[in-house]
């Protein structure tokens, strides 16, 4: 391991987290991890991390799961792991063989584990329309009215290992000339939506949170309403969620996999295939006349339109963040 981080320090603890999750990706042994020389695993394990309605989420998935099991023909479990950082921990010893997290957390994973980017969230029919941005959000008649203001504030985040909900908002803090080790009292919530709740609930004075929380998926699942919260801080363009592979599984198979995510299916042909029966939604205004009046399935948690092709590259923005702000989560000791 070439990187020890803040956010990693927490990965021994990642496979006692794992195990608190039903059939845990560790109870396979190596071999079945990897399959045996030049053959595939029997099973492949699809894991991400819980928001505050696992449930939903791990719905959100299962037109995806179906789509790699069709064209695989592997079957394909679901595993809600605690954290990113017990699902980076789950990569490194070859118990997860695909996995869906922030791009900070792939920047996180990929200094120790063999892991590659090959799909990225596509929000709208729109190439590129994955990316996302990070709030800074407080409670509707807050004092703290701009990221100036959060200096001696509890401060709720969501996991060091997330992008959205921690390290752009550590290199805006840090732009503000806050120190978010020494200035801040920081809360660790776990989950996005939790973040928010909590802050409501006056745990934390402010929170930092994906974007699509506060706009779209809290307001449509009726946690929160038009002027519960104020956004005083807006991130910069973020890449969008990358769907990781292991690299021991073989390049056919890893191949297969990204075509079943990326050409095979989006959220509307899914639906069309039956690959949600019973779950369909009405395609959202966001994807233009060209879709409307057709249903589509949940594609994943942030209920993007499809996955579109991705690769190390598409992520450098996270590297450069890291270097701008040498913040302490992404640097060596």
């Amino acid at each position: 391991m070439r990187k020890t981080t803040t956010a990693l320090a927490s990965l021994a603890a990642g496979v006692l987290l794992l195990t608190a999750c039903g059939a845990s990706p560790n109870s396979r042994s190596a071999d079945d991890a990897a399959g045996s020389e030049g053959e595939n695993p029997s099973e492949l394990v699809f894991a991400v991390v819980p928001t505050d309605n696992s449930e939903e989420l791990e719905a959100s998935f299962e037109p995806i799961v179906a789509a790699i099991e069709k064209e695989t023909g592997i079957p394909t479990s679901i595993e809600a792991v605690s954290s990113n950082a017990g699902v980076i921990e789950a990569q490194v010893a070859e118990r997860v063989d695909i996995a869906v997290y922030g791009a900070f957390s792939y920047y996180l994973a990929a200094d120790v584990a063999e892991v590659t980017p090959v799909a990225m969230d596509q929000r709208t029919p729109e190439s590129g329309s994955g990316a996302v941005q990070s709030f800074g959000v407080v409670a509707a008649g807050s004092d703290i009215t701009s990221i100036e203001d959060v200096a001696g504030s509890d401060v709720c985040f969501t996991d060091p290992a997330s992008t959205t909900g921690y390290l752009a908002p550590v290199a805006g803090l840090m732009s503000a000339d806050i120190d978010p080790k020494n200035d801040i009292n920081p809360i660790y919530a776990g989950s996005h939506d939790v973040a928010v709740t909590q802050m409501l609930a006056g745990d934390c004075d402010v929170a930092f949170v994906a974007g699509t929380f506060i706009t779209d998926l809290l307001p449509a699942r009726g946690v929160i309403e038009e002027g519960d919260t104020e956004t005083i801080w807006t991130s910069p363009d973020i890449p969008g969620t990358p769907l990781v592979l292991g690299n021991w599984l073989s390049e056919d198979l890893r191949d297969s996999i990204t075509t079943a995510v990326t050409s095979n299916y989006d959220a509307v042909t899914a639906a069309e295939a039956g690959l949600c029966e019973g779950a369909e939604r009405e395609a959202p205004e966001s994807w233009g006349d060209e879709y409307a009046g057709d249903m589509a399935c949940e594609w994943g948690g942030t209920g993007a339109f499809a996955f579109e092709p991705a690769d190390d590259a598409d992520f450098d923005a996270i590297r450069e963040i890291c270097e701008k702000t040498n913040a302490e989560v992404c640097r060596s000791e």
